[in-house]
């Protein structure tokens, strides 16, 4: 089989948010061709990149059915060989989103060899289908304009909300810190260790890589 395109041809570009309320049962029923564990590769090519997309969870069931909604057309049309994992803190004790993140990425090394991973807000979802989920060549930060901050990024080294890491680079700053818990830091110090190694935070123009934030 060939290689698929290096530009997915059926992108649509600017793409409406489903906000909707729907069941886990209707997005299966949508999604038939999507295998056990959110799992899917194009039939037609071979897709470049392998890639894991990692949610940190807890809690947020309507956002969890409004993401994949939203998530598995667009990666379909991206053309990549992608599987879904939602990494779920238990108990109430403070969230540590950074230590899901690092557990996600071991656990789904455990089932397959990815080539990057994309680590996701539950309720960031994408308005372009441009903003490719694939393996970068440096850290890059996805969530560049998010409409609750006015479409603008906030400062230069963020590096939270949605982000994408090759595994070279996963296992060159040693994950996430896994010491934040409760809200936030994590990212900032993740942006620190990518400059520590002398990788650079890149991005896609603010004008694809913007989404909306789920109410």
């Amino acid at each position: 089989t060939r290689k698929c395109p290096m530009v997915p041809p059926r992108l649509v570009g600017p793409m409406k948010v489903l906000t909707e309320d729907i069941s886990f049962e209707d997005i299966e029923a949508l999604h038939r061709d999507v295998e056990l564990g959110g799992k899917h590769h194009p039939e037609e090519c071979l897709a470049r990149y392998k890639v894991a997309i990692i949610v940190p969870y807890r809690d947020r069931v309507d956002h969890l059915q409004k993401f994949l909604h939203n998530m598995h057309p667009m990666l379909k049309r991206q053309q990549l060989d992608y599987e879904i994992f939602i990494v779920e803190q238990n108990g109430t004790f403070r969230f540590n989103r950074a230590k899901l993140m690092n557990i996600g990425f071991l656990e789904a090394n455990k089932i397959a060899d990815f080539d990057c991973y994309i680590f996701h807000d539950v309720d960031l979802i994408p308005e372009d289908d441009r903003n490719l989920y694939s393996c970068p060549d440096q850290p890059r930060h996805m969530s560049v304009a998010v409409d609750s901050l006015s479409y603008k990024l906030p400062y230069a080294n963020i590096f939270g909300g949605v982000s994408a890491l090759s595994r070279r680079h996963m296992t060159l700053v040693n994950g996430f810190s896994n010491e934040f818990w409760g809200w936030g830091g994590e990212d900032d110090d993740m942006s620190a260790r990518i400059r520590y190694y002398k990788l650079k935070i890149t991005r896609y123009p603010s004008s694809i890589a913007r989404y909306k934030m789920l109410k």
